[in-house]
Order: C-alpha cells, then structure tokens, then sequence
C-alpha cells in the first residue's frame, strides 16, 4: 500500500571527531555519503590539503565548509573563492593581493584571499580553471608557505589550509598540458570524491525533506506531506544536476504550492529528457551506468554490507528488478549465452 511521508524536522549528519557539523544541507544515509563523512571525520583535524572531486551541483563547498568547521581553524574565516568566476587578469591580485601602483588602477594596497584567510581555511572551487602562470603562483605557497603580493618584494607568510575542488578530470587536462603535474600532486594529498545523486538514491528523500522545510519556514506555509507518488518520482530521476537541481525543483514546486501536500509537476522531470541531443545519454543509460559502476566496485556483489545495493542506498530485490529492467547481467554470464 502507498503511504505519504510525513515531514519531521531533519537533523544534518555530523562530523563528530572535534565538532559537530551544523550544515543542514549535508543529509542521507547511503553508503556513499558515509563515506564522505568518514573521510572528513579523518582529515579535518589535521592540516593537510585536500582535493574534493564531483559533478557539478554535488555540493563540494558544503564538504569542504565541513572540514573546516570539524577543524582547529574554525574559530577563524572560511574565504571561498571561484577561480573560474575570476577574469584571469585579475586572478593573481585577487588570490595574493596587490601593492599600491602595482598596475594601472591600483590605488592602494589590496589584500588577497589569502590574506583574508590567515588563520583560516581558503576554499579554492573549479581549481581547474587556473592558469598555468597562477598555478606556478599557488605552487609556491603550498610548497614555501608564503606568498607576494602583485607589484611587492617582500614575501609574506600563509598561514591557511588549502582545500580546492573541481569537477573537471585533472588528470586529462594534466595529459592536454592546461594543468600542472606537480600542483595537481601538491593538492591531490587528500582526495575525497562526491558521487552524484543518482549514486545515492537514499538520500534523495532526506534532502528533499529539509528543502522543503527550509523553503517552508521561508514562505510560511504549512506542508508537512511528500505523497509516496512524488517520492517515487524523485526517487526514480536521474537528476543530471545532482542536488542543486533538486532543491530548484522543489523550490519551484513550493511557489506553486497551496496545500499541505507537496504537488509536484511531473515536467519538473522530464525537461532534460526534452532538450537532450541525440548524443546525450538517457535516464536509462545513466542509471545502467550508475549500476554497472558500483557493480564493478563491489566486484559483482549485489546484496550485503558491502554490495552495490549497499552502495546506491536501495534494497537487494530492487536492485535485482532494476538489473533485469536495464539488462545488467555479469559479464561471464554474458560471454556463457554467447
């Protein structure tokens, strides 16, 4: 029988090494998120950089924001900066700061993020974006512990953790010559990778849960029930935007929303599947990936601890149903009914 899911007042999971993480926005229970967690429980009392990979949209600022609360720096700044968002003129000055005169318009003294983070953490976003003349820059102070500013002399002392992130492949760009060998291992001492949503099926509920709060108290209105239909649908999406597009679904849901039941249009789901090319992989497709590759992780394993059902945060026999929908079969099996 179909049953609505009713609304409580969700609780963020915490890093419970020094502090516990006050991030409402960090929720599920998948194996794949606890993972994560693990890894900042491990990392964030010690000083060492850390690389945070993912998608697009996978919340790698929420992770890295969580290192640094689970850390000693936390009664000091957490300064983020997108380096793709940066005019590349302008990146050096804004990481390093700049000396009065330094450049046509520099009218006094600036001071850089890194500046800005003394004592703190400096979250470097999309890292892969840089170029090759700041990655030499951000070189040296992992290595040196110390920087100058743009027109200065005098090298000044970083006293910041570094965590970056991107949701490019380094390693490719590392082959293509647009990112450097010897940064990349500078940063990557580390790595933490957020799998997508469609990996962590089991927490697609949870966080649906919390934005639907949030937007809630924001708006004032009182919905309090996910009808087992539109859990379903949420479930079952691919979600190619991973969990901001999931809050942007469910907050446009709440704008059009009269009641206390959570009504959900079903084109919310199904506009990407519109505008895909050809060339673009289907929802099937992306979920048969997504199988495939905690398959090959749990080496073929489907149910248990340690199994891929485990992994992707769904029960055994729904796995099993999926695998059969989607034609999944061990590639032995295969090559014996050839």
């Amino acid at each position: 029988m179909l049953t609505n899911v009713a609304l409580g007042m969700s609780g963020s999971i915490g890093v419970p090494r020094l502090r516990e993480v006050q991030s409402p926005e960090i929720a599920g229970s998948s194996e794949a998120l606890r993972a994560v967690l693990d890894s900042v429980k491990r990392v964030a009392p010690t000083d060492v950089t850390v690389l945070i990979t993912g998608e697009t949209g996978t919340g790698k600022e929420l992770i890295a924001r969580a290192i640094h609360e689970a850390s000693a720096r936390s009664a000091h700044r957490f300064v983020s900066v997108n380096c793709a968002a940066l005019a590349q003129s302008l990146i050096g000055s804004e990481l390093f700061g700049h000396e009065r005169g330094a450049f046509t318009g520099a009218l006094q003294r600036h001071l850089g993020r890194f500046e800005m983070a003394d004592g703190g953490t400096l979250f470097l976003d999309e890292v892969g974006e840089l170029p090759l003349e700041t990655q030499i820059a951000l070189l040296r102070v992992l290595q040196e512990r110390e920087f100058e500013r743009v027109g200065g002399s005098s090298p000044i002392p970083a006293n910041v953790r570094v965590l970056a992130a991107t949701n490019r492949d380094l390693e490719i760009a590392i082959a293509a010559g647009a990112f450097r060998s010897d940064l990349y291992y500078r940063l990557n001492v580390f790595p933490i990778a957020i799998p997508p949503l469609r990996e962590r099926q089991a927490d697609i509920l949870p966080l649906a849960k919390l934005f639907v709060e949030r937007h809630a108290r924001r708006e004032g209105k009182a919905i309090s029930i996910i009808p087992q239909r539109t859990a379903a649908a949420l479930e079952a999406y691919g979600w190619p935007g991973n969990v901001r597009e999931l809050q942007n679904v469910i907050e446009r849901s709440m704008i059009l929303c009269d009641s206390e039941v959570l009504s959900i249009d079903d084109s919310s789901l199904r506009w990407k599947s519109r505008e895909t090319t050809a060339g673009d992989p289907t929802l099937a497709e992306i979920q048969r990936e997504a199988i495939v590759r905690a398959l090959n992780r749990s080496n073929w394993k489907v149910g248990g601890a340690k199994g891929a059902a485990a992994a992707l945060g769904v029960p055994r026999t729904t796995l099993q149903a999926q695998m059969r929908k989607l034609g999944v079969a061990h590639p032995r099996s295969r090559l014996r009914a050839a």
